[in-house]
């Protein structure tokens, strides 16, 4: 996929995405509604907080957010039109206006306003979306069917507080470039259960397994360069690759995995520079790679000289049987880059991941996120060193995989009862997600906005292929499964009218 040039991409600006939690017109205040929201409004553009050039939400969003009707936010943003504080653009919704010091509109400057700036930085923005649901996922009543975390009732809270008052606390000081000497040997015991054979020196710790692609994006890939890949994938859903420069060549899967035959001839074509997997419980699919396919993977590679970087996020989320070894424990040439998080079992907030490659290339990464952020959090490091030797991880682990068993066979028995005739499902193994295959294609983008409209939040299939057209992606790890029983049934109804 070609990245598009920084001056083509939309702002990804939108009002009330952040506010609106935290304030709301009161029904119970003598003010008129429309009074509340056009004094709002015209306080966040008095005070800078949405500055001349910012683009407000679709008037259908707004009224969403606010909870009115579209009359009484017509009838705000009129206030502010004639007070020449908002100014609607045929094609360009509706934007803030420039002020003067006064209050009063006045024409542009030499400065033109934040929405410039915000168009030319370098980090691409996310895919609209993507900030949609980055957003709404924090919106209290949504049911969340695609959220790719472990529900807070599945997180290990009291386990978590034991481990932190453990001990005294040390001074917490900046740790070591390449983090903690503690949390890496304890990962580097983690990882050989799993196989893999890491030196402490070999490891480096991150803020989240997220930041380990940023790093190796920025650090080793060449702008312009091709990284291939599955097709779909979740890289396809965040822009630290493109954002750097880098393209993708997409490869086709089955339910063995990645196919392996066309790896040499799209190498060649693209002149790629490396390989991005999640071979086990890969996402958004769910399917894990087979033995004979890893072996395949990297033999042809191998002949290739390509290196690849193996995201292990979801590895441990085996529930019938463990999947076969990981890459990097076949690994003898120091071709493969692995990426590790604690994120995805044990804490999503505790952001810690970890990269796993020769030693030369994690110095070179760790001096890269030295220049970030100087090192991950001091005590969540502490936290994760101690949570993975006092044998907490495993522990927890056990229980985790009980308890998304059960919670996927409670999804399975919801399609059953109201999928089948539209479309088909494999059963994950492991991991959080649900392939559901649509027996019919449809506008995703109008079946996100549909689902959303009834209180439920989608992660729909072009979020990871582009051209997807009949895939979602179900969660099992967080809603309950009371949301579950209420959201399924009536996502079914919305595909049904849809379809017809």
């Amino acid at each position: 996929m070609r990245p598009e040039h920084p001056s083509n991409r939309p702002a990804s600006t939108s009002p009330l995405a952040d506010t609106q939690r935290e304030w709301a017109p009161d029904p119970a205040s003598p003010l008129p509604l429309h009074r509340q929201i056009s004094a709002f409004f015209m306080a966040k553009i008095s005070s800078g907080a949405w500055p001349p050039g910012m683009r407000l939400a679709p008037q259908r969003e707004l009224c969403r957010q606010l909870g009115v009707n579209r009359s009484t936010l017509v009838t705000a943003l009129g206030v502010l039109a004639d007070q020449g504080l908002i100014e609607g653009r045929r094609g360009g919704g509706t934007r803030v206006t420039a002020v003067q010091a006064d209050g009063k509109a006045e024409g542009a400057k030499l400065f033109g306003n934040w929405n410039d700036y915000l168009e030319e930085g370098t980090h691409y923005p996310n895919l609209p979306a993507v900030q949609a649901i980055n957003r709404l996922e924090y919106e209290p009543g949504l049911i969340r069917l695609g959220t790719g975390e472990p529900a807070p009732g599945l997180l290990p809270g009291a386990a978590m507080t034991r481990v932190l008052a453990a001990g005294p606390l040390p001074p917490l000081s900046y740790e070591e470039p390449l983090g903690s000497s503690s949390l890496r040997r304890a990962v580097s015991r983690e990882l050989l259960k799993s196989g893999i054979t890491a030196d402490p020196a070999s490891i480096l710790i991150t803020s989240g397994a997220l930041q380990g692609l940023q790093l190796i994006a920025l650090g080793l890939l060449p702008r312009g360069s091709t990284i291939l890949l599955e097709k779909p994938s979740y890289l396809y859903s965040i822009h630290a690759f493109q954002s750097a420069g880098v393209k993708f060549s997409g490869l086709p899967m089955d339910q063995g995995g990645l196919l392996t035959r066309h790896i040499a001839t799209e190498a060649l074509r693209t002149k790629a520079a490396m390989l991005y997997t999640i071979p086990s419980f890969h996402n958004p699919t769910g399917i894990v790679m087979d033995r004979e396919r890893r072996q395949s993977l990297m033999e042809i590679t191998g002949g290739l000289g390509l290196p690849i970087l193996e995201d292990g996020a979801y590895q441990e989320l085996w529930l019938d049987s463990p999947p076969p070894p990981p890459l990097k424990a076949l690994d003898r040439e120091g071709r493969v880059l692995h990426l590790g998080t604690l994120s995805k079992a044990a804490s999503p907030g505790l952001r810690i991941g970890w990269i796993v490659g020769p030693e030369p290339v994690i110095r070179r990464l760790a001096d890269i996120k030295m220049q970030t952020d100087y090192g991950a959090s001091s005590l969540s490091q502490l936290a994760a060193a101690r949570w993975l030797d006092g044998g907490y991880h495993e522990e927890h682990l056990m229980v985790l995989r009980g308890k998304l068993r059960e919670r996927r066979e409670f999804m399975l028995q919801l399609l059953q009862a109201h999928f089948t005739e539209l479309a088909t499902w494999s059963i994950p193994a492991g991991g959080f997600y649900i392939w559901l295959s649509l027996h019919q294609p449809m506008p995703l983008r109008r079946l996100f906005t549909a689902a959303l409209q009834a209180g439920l939040l989608l992660n729909t299939g072009d979020l990871y292929d582009r051209g997807d057209s009949r895939h979602l992606r179900l969660s099992y790890a967080y809603a309950s499964p009371e949301e579950l029983s209420r959201g399924l049934p009536a996502l079914a109804g919305i595909i049904k009218q849809n379809i017809n």
